[in-house]
């Protein structure tokens, strides 16, 4: 059964071309047009990230001097809550000190993770400004540091340790607490790390400890890499099987109108029978099976240049 998927628009990002020049510009009503596009467009939070990308470099310094300014900018022509992308805490302390959640409600952290400095200083912000908050469960623990998650079960493991603490820490609700277990381009998948994602979040539905907690993707990731005829067929047929396994929110571009297909979609099955040949018969590596599901996804784009879906 698949549901609403709850849009975080994304074009308030330095990978998309008029946020780069909005930014490079310091120009806050760039900003307000794209803030105030997204909301018309049914965008339930907007991303913030004013990081750099291979396009662009940014300083950290050059983003703590601009969050004050664009901060109130967007929220004075929309109410929609906003979400703070960044693995800095200064970022998201100068974001959340400059945000006015009478006006919009709660914001998003977004994020916290094994991997994060500054982590008992982020969760006390979560707790100090009592916002929603993401939780990366992709990477865990380990000794010496951190690691990615290899399978669904430490992925569900990240995901119950950090609500335990989030909870007990910061005082959070389930209800307002969401986890991410990452999304790679599925055309470049030679580990199974879409499966793996799937998977984690099905393990996380099913356990009643963490019964309320929502979930959430970057789906841009998904199809970055593959021909753009076929890039949004196959972002929302991942939505459907995401939603399938409790998905219900998605960092995404609302001018694509991102929502599942229906189950019974002919792409949705492609996906889904692509996703299948990257799981390992007895015997074989990951990499094996990897390499099979790629040669699926390369299918799928060489038939959907052919035919329409």
């Amino acid at each position: 059964m698949t549901g609403k998927i709850n849009l975080v628009g994304e074009l308030m990002n330095n990978s998309f071309a008029r946020a780069r020049t909005a930014f490079l510009n310091r120009d806050v009503s760039g900003y307000q047009r794209l803030a105030k596009l997204q909301s018309d467009l049914g965008a339930a939070w907007l991303d913030l990230n004013l990081d750099g990308t291979q396009r662009l470099q940014v300083r950290r310094q050059e983003m703590l001097d601009f969050l004050p300014e664009v901060i109130p900018a967007i929220q004075e022509v929309t109410s929609t809550p906003l979400s703070f992308d960044n693995p800095s805490f200064e970022y998201q302390k100068v974001a959340l000190q400059h945000y006015d959640r009478s006006k919009s409600g709660p914001p998003i952290l977004n994020s916290i993770a094994a991997s994060r400095d500054h982590l008992e200083e982020m969760i006390d912000l979560v707790r100090h400004y009592d916002t929603l908050v993401i939780v990366m469960s992709s990477e865990m623990f380990a000794s010496g540091g951190t690691v990615q998650c290899t399978n669904p079960h430490d992925s569900h493991r990240a995901a119950k340790y950090f609500v335990e603490r989030l909870v007990t820490q910061a005082n959070r609700r389930l209800d307002q607490i969401l986890i991410d277990p990452g999304l790679a381009p599925v055309g470049a998948d030679t580990y199974g790390l879409v499966n793996i994602g799937l998977d984690a979040m099905r393990l996380i539905s099913a356990d009643p400890d963490l019964r309320g907690v929502h979930m959430i993707v970057g789906l841009s990731n998904f199809a970055w890499g593959t021909p753009k005829g076929v890039r949004e067929e196959l972002e929302k047929a991942y939505l459907t099987l995401g939603s399938e396994a409790g998905l219900d929110f998605a960092i995404a571009n609302p001018e694509k109108t991102p929502a599942p297909l229906p189950p019974d979609h002919p792409m949705v099955a492609k996906l889904r029978e692509a996703l299948d040949q990257g799981r390992p018969l007895d015997g074989e590596t990951i990499e094996t099976s990897g390499f099979r599901q790629i040669e699926a996804v390369m299918g799928i784009c060489s038939e959907a240049a052919t035919v329409d879906f």
